[in-house]
């Protein structure tokens, strides 16, 4: 039976209503998780899942990218360098060609090698000074007026001997060696009275001490250089003037250098007709004369040597 609330019905007191507050908030604290993630209102979405999105949205970029090979057509600073440098020994090369950097290359290694071997002679015949002196002081005390003088008669030789040499060398430098059997005599005239004069005080036949076969080698040492010298620089210099630097783009052989040859000689033989050139000139003359370089000249000197043994034998 229902007893309307009125009346009969008890209050409950203060005690009882603070106990169901208390329960109710226990019951209510059972409910609710401890913990709640952090949630992004405005999409819904949590801090691990925004950084997926990103990695997988990177991944997509990267996979785009790697299929552009933009980056390889790009050249490296090595690369860069290295091609710098081919280039410039492209360049160099094809300068080298150039036949006025090869006349100039030519001339730089003449004048090289003849400083070269000027400097080896004179050093050749400072080193035979000493022997000379020794023979010409003949045993003089020292310091004597003949002792003295015996070391001038080296310098004096060989001061003559550079002469001729220096301007043999220096004219030979120049396209026009000089070829006279005159000035070989008297280079050779001087070498010989230095290897004499160096030799002579070590030779077993002389009385002035025992002999020494080291010490005559040794003395010997700068006549020798010297004679190889002497020998040898006419000769370089010849070749270096025949030299042919490719400026007139013809080669040295073949039949547009014999065409060449056979008219060169066609104009020596008007110029021997017309009294202008000697019929037995050298190759220097022919060359000065026609205005060619020194190999055309000797064959041009050769040709009209030819044609004339066999207008004789006719």
């Amino acid at each position: 039976m229902h007893h309307p609330i009125g009346a009969d019905t008890p209050e409950p007191n203060p005690e009882d209503v603070a106990r169901g507050l208390a329960e109710l908030e226990l019951h209510l604290a059972g409910q609710v998780p401890a913990e709640q993630p952090a949630v992004d209102l405005s999409r819904g979405e949590t801090k691990r899942v925004k950084a997926l999105r990103a990695e997988v949205a990177e991944a997509h970029l990267l996979a785009q990218l790697q299929d552009d090979d933009t980056p390889l057509l790009l050249d490296t600073v090595k690369v860069r360098k290295r091609r710098k440098q081919a280039g410039e020994a492209a360049r160099l090369h094809q300068l080298a060609q150039d036949p006025t950097m090869r006349a100039w290359q030519a001339a730089r290694m003449r004048r090289l090698l003849v400083a070269g071997a000027m400097v080896a002679l004179a050093l050749a015949l400072a080193w035979s000074t000493v022997g000379v002196q020794k023979f010409a002081a003949d045993g003089a005390s020292l310091w004597s007026p003949a002792w003295i003088i015996a070391w001038l008669v080296e310098p004096f030789l060989s001061l003559a001997l550079m002469v001729v040499v220096g301007a043999r060398a220096y004219i030979g430098t120049h396209g026009q060696p000089i070829e006279s059997p005159t000035l070989a005599r008297i280079e050779y005239l001087f070498l010989a009275l230095t290897l004499g004069m160096n030799a002579w005080p070590h030779l077993a036949v002389s009385s002035f001490e025992e002999f020494s076969f080291s010490q005559l080698m040794l003395h010997m040492l700068g006549p020798i250089v010297t004679v190889a010298v002497v020998t040898a620089l006419p000769i370089i210099l010849a070749a270096f003037s025949d030299l042919d630097h490719g400026g007139t783009g013809t080669p040295r052989t073949g039949p547009s250098y014999r065409a060449n040859v056979e008219a060169l000689t066609v104009r020596a033989r008007a110029l021997i007709d017309a009294g202008e050139l000697p019929a037995d000139a050298g190759a220097g003359k022919i060359r000065a004369a026609l205005g060619c370089g020194m190999d055309p000249a000797r064959a041009v000197r050769d040709a009209l040597t030819r044609g004339q043994a066999s207008g004789g034998a006719a």
